[in-house]
């Protein structure tokens, strides 16, 4: 493949954030050839992706018919090329993924102004850990009346949903997963982070179209929208839908009438208890409540721990990296990071994040609570009981709510119902194993991580493999090339079948 040039990007950089009403743009690369423009409606809700899709955008689109029809045409492309394409393409991104981190996790940042720059550079440099075509393996049956073949096929075009916390890398492991299956796909991003999602995929595509000659196997929709959400799933050419996100998009998505793989929200709690090493569960707690300033939603959310050894705990903590907030400190940083909704009918009232302080470096958090941090505090955190707003809510910020508990019965309860159902990522330290398989059993989440930080659940410290997307309502779980292909059986009767 060959080396792209900081000029390039820069190039890239300028020209799409021009046509974002960003910065004059600079000198363009040579354009892909011209062709007439896509057709117009034709009255099925989508527009035809019968002709040809509009040239020299590199898959940087405002109209969202028109990102479908580009992606369709290029998924026909791949089609063609093979799978030498697909690992053409998987090669290309994650390469420039890593060859490009600083810069692009800079320009997250910048756009976003939620998590910490090493940690958005650090998770574009293992977009590596995504697995590839070689998870396609056929599976092949041979018997007294022939063979069969099941193969993983694609499904054309997929149309996805990436979140703001995580817009370059979540885009980034998608289209290696997506494009690995055979697919392309169309993004329909978080429009706080839908520019510096527009760099990558542009230059993704310029470099896929100069070893490939596909210009859009990955489009973008510049301006995204509810409405150019709809219409994404709405076009005749996607056939498959990928959400990264909240509630509310993620029962969009699966009110569209077509199959949806939905990565929803988790709030995962870790319960410690006495047989587990304080200072390794102090450590990986720490380690995972601050990664990104707590934005992963695999993230440490809450923390209970067994009465007899939470005051040990909470000073491990404190030795490596960690300050423990006073109750007068505690109370003044929820008034700023939570709003209290009034209940209805006389009800207790609610919490909601405040967004201000979502991803935001301790010492904002620690400014709001009248403290002075530290020099290299990587997380905050208190006491506080099991209904605390911090406790209840999926804040996303480096603080930790710490709740004492009497047993392994109230810890796994207390547990289970901060969890609230999203079946999502829980974590234990604990060397027992009837604790292990106790809390597992119960919380029934999708990762499950013991002895551990949260990010060993994703092949980071521990076994297995990576993405940012992780369907937990949907039930596919940790996404990988197969969940985005058809299985398809191929059955020869009482031939081919040589002994």
């Amino acid at each position: 493949m060959s080396v792209v040039n900081e000029a390039l990007i820069r190039d890239v950089v300028a020209d799409v954030l021009a046509r974002l009403g960003g910065v004059p743009a600079a000198a363009k690369p040579a354009p892909a050839p011209a062709a007439t423009p896509a057709k117009s409606d034709c009255g099925c809700g989508g527009k035809s992706s019968a002709g040809p899709a509009r040239r020299g955008t590199f898959g940087v689109f405002e109209d969202a018919n028109e990102a479908c029809a580009a992606a369709q045409e290029s998924f026909l492309q791949l089609q063609k090329a093979g799978v030498a394409a697909r690992v053409k393409i998987i090669d290309i991104v994650k390469t420039m993924a890593a060859a490009n981190a600083q810069t692009w996790g800079k320009l997250e940042l910048d756009e976003t102004k939620i998590g910490r720059l090493d940690h958005k550079i650090a998770k574009l440099e293992i977009i590596k850990l995504v697995p590839g075509v070689e998870w396609l393996r056929p599976d092949a049956r041979s018997g007294d009346h022939g063979i069969t073949l099941e193969e993983y096929t694609p499904f054309g075009v997929v149309g996805a949903v990436t979140p703001s916390t995580h817009s370059i890398p979540t885009l980034s492991g998608n289209i290696v997963n997506i494009c690995a299956a055979g697919n392309a796909v169309v993004f329909n991003p978080h429009p706080s982070a839908a520019r510096c999602a527009a760099v990558a995929v542009r230059a993704y595509n310029e470099a896929i179209f100069r070893e490939t000659g596909i210009e859009n196997i990955a489009t973008i929709i510049t301006k995204p929208t509810m409405e150019s959400f709809a219409a994404m799933c709405k076009h005749e050419a996607v056939r498959l839908l990928l959400v990264t996100g909240g509630p509310g998009v993620v029962k969009a998505a699966m009110q569209t009438g077509k199959r949806a793989i939905c990565a929803g929200p988790g709030n995962p709690p870790v319960y410690v208890d006495d047989t587990a090493c304080m200072t390794r569960a102090a450590k990986a707690i720490i380690q995972g409540a601050s990664f990104d300033n707590n934005l992963l939603c695999i993230g440490e959310k809450e923390v209970f721990a067994l009465d007899r050894i939470a005051d040990k705990l909470m000073a491990q903590m404190e030795q490596n990296g960690a300050l423990k907030l006073t109750n007068a400190q505690l109370d003044a940083l929820t008034k700023a990071a939570f709003t209290i909704k009034p209940g209805e009918g006389g009800g207790c009232g609610h919490a909601s994040v405040n967004k201000d302080f979502i991803g935001k470096d301790p010492i904002v958090l620690a400014k709001a609570a009248g403290v002075n941090l530290p020099a290299g505090t990587q997380l905050l955190f208190a006491e506080t009981d099991a209904n605390h707003p911090f406790v209840v809510e999926e804040q996303m910020m480096p603080f930790l709510p710490i709740v004492r508990v009497k047993n392994l019965e109230d810890g796994v309860a207390r547990s289970l119902e901060a969890e609230h159902g999203y079946k999502h990522t829980s974590i234990i330290h604990s060397h027992d194993l009837e604790a292990l398989t106790q809390m597992g059993r119960a919380l029934d989440t999708t990762l499950f991580i013991k002895n551990g930080p949260c990010m060993a659940g994703l092949g980071l410290g521990g076994e297995g493999y990576l993405s940012f997307s992780i369907a937990t309502p949907t039930g596919e779980g940790v996404s990988n090339p197969r969940t985005f292909t058809r299985v398809r059986r191929c059955v020869m009767v009482d031939n081919l079948k040589i002994y």
